[in-house]
């Protein structure tokens, strides 16, 4: 059993390089190439995926399994994974009948670079694709609660239902018992899969620390949402790599239209304070984790 999947003792910033890297050169080996037919959906669903974003998500699978002692070859298939997924709802998201934003990751939408109908089938291409990993039997024996952990939280009862919400929600006051329950969903459903996907890569957890692991996920992933919210308000369209200010243009209730920047922040902070407490009965194993959380905190607002 390895506790340490990948860069083990190294700071940080050098662990969150490895696996980026990592994860970098494993998601080509995942996709069909530009060559292979059809040749425009797979340059577009490559134009999506690679070389964009922060990889957020496949940090917290590696960091998951850290806590569970999983192997790396594992780890890079379940964060390949949840990454295709996380993806494929920014590529929907970005279209006009949604949140209608022509800017991602610093440059066009994929609707902008390869029509609307293409970056729809891009979606659904990389969101099968996702579900195709997870069947790896390299995964063990635990892979078919992968596939349902997966699939519930990208579907109605998680980031689709999310949106759904939050669509409903445009142009009308929300108390904050419907925002949390909306970000929980539409946000917080996928951080929770990828964390605790990282987890089922390793060794069982008794119910006390998978319980711990749950403490974690819905602090953890809130306090991933109200910084979202605080950066849209606070933070340059350079800076964030899509539209700043599009929540407020466009009506949408966030933490900041609905507690104000102040309350939001020190929300923000007693979040991020439940995450790392989570973390105690983990010790080292944890540490990944507690420096994901911080990461998350310490993003610029």
């Amino acid at each position: 059993m390895s506790v340490r999947a990948d860069g083990g003792g190294c700071p940080f910033d050098e662990w969150a390089r490895s696996v980026r890297a990592r994860v970098e050169a494993a998601l080509p080996r995942f996709l069909p190439s530009e060559e292979t037919p059809p040749d425009r959906l797979h340059r577009a669903m490559r134009y999506a995926l690679l070389g964009v974003g922060k990889r957020v998500r496949p940090l917290l699978a590696f960091a998951g399994g850290e806590v569970s002692g999983a192997p790396s070859e594992r780890l890079e298939i379940v964060a390949c994974a949840v990454e295709m997924i996380h993806i494929y709802s920014l590529v929907h998201d970005d279209l006009p009948c949604m949140d209608d934003d022509a800017l991602r990751h610093g440059r066009p939408a994929c609707h902008v670079e390869f029509g609307e109908a293409f970056a729809l089938l891009v979606g659904d291409a990389l969101q099968s694709l996702a579900f195709e990993l997870l069947s790896h039997e390299g995964l063990g024996p635990r892979r078919a609660e992968m596939v349902g952990l997966l699939a519930r939280a990208s579907g109605s009862r998680g980031m689709a239902g999310g949106q759904a919400i939050d669509l409903a929600a445009v142009g009308r006051a929300i108390d904050r018992e419907k925002l949390e329950t909306m970000h929980a969903l539409k946000t917080g459903a996928l951080i929770r899969a990828a964390v605790v996907l990282g987890v089922l890569c390793g060794e069982p957890l008794n119910p006390e620390e998978m319980a711990s692991v749950e403490r974690f996920v819905q602090s953890a992933g809130l306090l991933f949402q109200v910084v979202d919210d605080i950066l849209d308000y606070t933070a340059s369209t350079a800076a964030l790599g899509k539209t700043a200010g599009k929540d407020a243009a466009a009506n949408k209730p966030t933490y900041v239209s609905l507690i104000g920047l102040s309350d939001a922040r020190t929300f923000a902070a007693e979040l991020h304070s439940q995450a790392v407490g989570a973390l105690a009965p983990f010790g080292e194993r944890g540490e990944r984790l507690r420096e994901i959380a911080d990461f998350i905190m310490k993003r610029e607002f």
